[in-house]
């Protein structure tokens, strides 16, 4: 009691002015409503920005999947960030208490100098050699979100840096600015997110101390006549210590007595002397020859690729296609009953179904065995069409599962999320009778591809043509052993 009353006052005095978060388009941002959920196990988050949209941290995941949304705990994480998402968002317990917190989100550019200024860590290394960037994937997203893996971060360096400035202890160096990107992988969708790390160490590690350098010499062993030397020291302030040294020779024009000769640098000290040679080489451009054959063989081989795709346009789409966005099943098989003698029959319907699976190794939904007793037929196969990547439409002669009226019910859904549809004809013009039904079926007919079956004794066209309508399956196909002749 005395803990709950504890984090009541603490969320009463949750500050109301809008904490500002910034995000790259397209990149993963995560707001985090903290602990102003004392009593709630419900989180409603509001975001207002034209119109106000409410939305609640107990939604089912195909919800937060349309939405392109995690609700974890307390955190709303918004995994591909748009214009949209852009405006200002509240939290508070599903129980409506006073409480709240506010973000303001901004949606940058990915250009944008702000979005980088903003999203910038700092690091102080103990030592210079010790420093690198860390791309603590914490500080974009939660622990312990389920089904999301995180891929090995990346950074690259993209500035360098020899800023001195004092912090509250000590004279720190910057050494440079990092970009880390990190990857996350959710329900077969890659989202990505990143961030600036500026890394500094004490000023004092920050050159390399090497004290003898100052008594080193380097020079070139040449006879100066079409040369100019320099040589670039790099010295601390106090001139104590020098980070590097380097001698440069420039041309002031290659003459063919330099192509025959070694040009040698060579540094010497107290401890050892050391000596680094050049030699110059003319650059032999391609001959006109090799030019020609080079752009013959390349138009030959467009050529040649452009007739083999034409040619084989099917074949080489089904080897090529390797697509995976994370739906449950290939297909959903989905019978209707035909209003003429064109139909398929039972033992058809099986062998299409037993061919799709075991031969091709595609995941079919099917209504009989797939849906769960007891759920509403439209909702069940409004499930079914969600989970599948398309919907292949069968003429058949019994009176189907879930029938007629449910295809007539949901036509306009499938319609409007423009689910990709397969219907299978028997090559017979089906009759011309009125109703909502066949009006609805004509509509869907417009959108979707069209397959011919002429029986099981049908060559391979079919079978191609309908793998080359649907996406490439999921899973290994299973190995068929081929029955033998008595």
């Amino acid at each position: 009691l005395i803990l709950n009353v504890l984090l009541f006052l603490l969320c009463s005095v949750c500050p109301v002015t809008p904490s500002k978060i910034y995000v790259n388009v397209g990149e993963l941002v995560t707001l985090n409503c903290g602990v102003c959920n004392y009593d709630a196990t419900v989180i409603l988050w509001k975001k207002e920005n034209d119109q106000k949209t409410l939305l609640y941290s107990n939604m089912s995941t195909s919800e937060q999947q349309k939405l392109g949304l995690i609700f974890f705990q307390t955190h709303l994480v918004i995994l591909n960030a748009s214009v949209n998402h852009q405006g200002n968002y509240s939290c508070s317990p599903s129980s409506g208490a006073i409480s709240q917190m506010w973000f303001n989100l901004t949606v940058c550019s990915k250009q944008s100098q702000e979005c980088n200024f903003r999203n910038t860590y700092s690091q102080i290394c103990p030592t210079i050699e010790k420093c690198e960037p860390s791309c603590d994937e914490k500080k974009i997203i939660a622990e312990g979100i389920p089904d999301i893996t995180s891929y090995e971060p990346k950074w690259n360096k993209v500035l360098k840096s020899h800023r001195t400035y004092n912090n509250l202890s000590e004279e720190l160096q910057e050494i440079g600015v990092y970009r880390c990107t990190l990857s996350f992988l959710y329900f077969g969708q890659v989202y990505n997110a990143s961030f600036r790390e500026v890394l500094s160490v004490p000023a004092k590690f920050a050159f390399l101390n090497v004290a003898n350098i100052i008594t080193q010499t380097q020079y070139w062993l040449i006879h100066v006549h079409n040369f100019l030397c320099f040589y670039f020291w790099y010295i601390s302030e106090d001139k104590s210590e020098i980070r590097h040294m380097n001698a440069s020779l420039v041309f002031r024009e290659v003459l063919e007595e330099d192509l025959h000769t070694n040009f040698s640098c060579k540094l010497e000290s107290v401890a050892f002397s050391q000596f680094v040679t050049i030699t110059l080489k003319k650059k032999v451009g391609p001959s006109y020859f090799i030019l020609t054959m080079c752009t013959v063989c390349i138009v030959v081989l467009i050529t040649v690729t452009v007739v083999t795709y034409v040619k084989f346009r099917i074949d080489v789409t089904l080897f090529l296609r390797d697509k995976f966005d994370g739906k449950s099943y290939d297909a959903f098989l989905m019978c209707y009953k035909s209003s003429f003698d064109g139909g398929l029959n039972e033992d058809d319907i099986k062998y299409l179904i037993n061919t799709l699976e075991d031969q091709f190794g595609y995941s079919l939904c099917l209504y009989d065995r797939d849906v769960l007793p007891g759920q509403a037929v439209a909702d069940a196969v409004l499930e079914c069409v969600e989970q599948s990547r398309a919907v292949i439409l069968v003429p058949s002669l019994p009176d189907p599962e879930p029938g007629n009226n449910v295809l007539s019910a949901i036509h306009a859904f499938l319609v409007e999320q423009k689910t990709h549809l397969i219907f299978i004809n028997t090559g017979e013009a089906e009759a011309s009778t009125s109703g909502s039904f066949q009006e609805a079926l004509q509509l869907l007919s417009k959108e979707g591809d069209s397959v011919t079956w002429k029986g099981r004794s049908s060559s391979s066209h079919f079978w191609k043509q309908l793998r080359y309508h649907l996406s490439a399956p999921q899973q290994v196909p299973k190995m068929q052993l081929l029955p033998q002749e008595c």
